[in-house]
């Protein structure tokens, strides 16, 4: 099988890309399995602290689920289709969501279905200026199952995000910036750059730390704020007494005495 995810490391950061440019980097059966393979390599890997995830070539991020393949798996039976396709796509997107080490989303094209759905998981995104996205799946008779209808109400809220399910439009990357799937839009030349000096950024820290955060919001997100409040105090707990957490006390303090001495 051709690389359907290809891994190139630079530095401490993993940058994955879609590969299947022909198909507009369609997510078939076969690329979500080697998702996931690579995704626990990645986390197994100490040297990778960082993943940038973008899509080969120069029109899609992805256009989504591949329609032809998920048919198939319809003409079955509902039975067949949610184990072979909604619940391979559901775990893709929570493995991202909760993955250790973050992930940002390079969007550098269309990222409509499923591409949304990965870039509405992974924990942040930079979009190119020629990046749009849509929520089209009611336009083939289907509800999003990559947990788009969850996902994206809680980023942009209930009303906001029923207006791109119900209608199916694409909009642009300023319009998923202001609803909060999106960080930031980058001129297209500067994307995987901008990416990858963000990941850079978050792994100047502790990646103990970086995980125990990633941990307190992603778990949190769903939970009451004493529940989260509660959540929030266990990851704390679990750092206090690290290597990590002294070291970067005592060098905080250090730095501090030498200003104001």
């Amino acid at each position: 099988m051709s690389d359907l995810v290809l891994l190139e490391t630079r530095g401490a950061v993993a940058l994955l890309t879609l590969n299947r440019p022909s198909k507009l980097n369609a997510l078939s059966y076969a690329l979500i399995d080697q998702m996931m393979a690579i995704l626990d390599r990645i986390e197994d890997d100490a040297r990778i602290r960082a993943v940038v995830l973008t899509g080969a070539g120069d029109r899609a991020f992805s256009a989504g689920a591949d329609i032809a393949e998920f048919a198939e798996s319809v003409k079955i039976g509902p039975d067949a289709a949610v184990k072979a396709f909604v619940r391979r796509g559901q775990a893709m997107t929570a493995r991202m969501e909760g993955f250790p080490k973050p992930i940002v989303a390079a969007v550098n094209g269309i990222a409509f279905g499923g591409g949304c759905e990965i870039t509405e998981a992974v924990h942040l995104a930079i979009a190119s200026e020629r990046a749009s996205f849509a929520k089209p799946e009611i336009a083939i008779g289907i509800t999003p199952t990559f947990g788009g209808t969850q996902r994206l109400p809680r980023l942009a809220g209930r009303k906001r995000a029923l207006e791109h399910l119900l209608t199916g439009d694409s909009f642009s990357p300023q319009r998923a910036c202001e609803i909060g799937l999106v960080n930031r839009i980058v001129p297209h030349e500067e994307l995987l750059d901008t990416a990858l000096a963000l990941a850079d950024r978050i792994i100047r820290h502790s990646p103990l730390a970086v995980a125990r955060v990633i941990t307190a919001a992603t778990r949190g997100l769903n939970a009451s704020i004493a529940e989260g409040l509660a959540i929030e105090s266990e990851q704390f707990a679990r750092m206090a007494a690290t290597q990590d957490t002294r070291e970067a006390l005592d060098a905080w303090l250090a730095a501090r005495a030498g200003r104001s001495g």
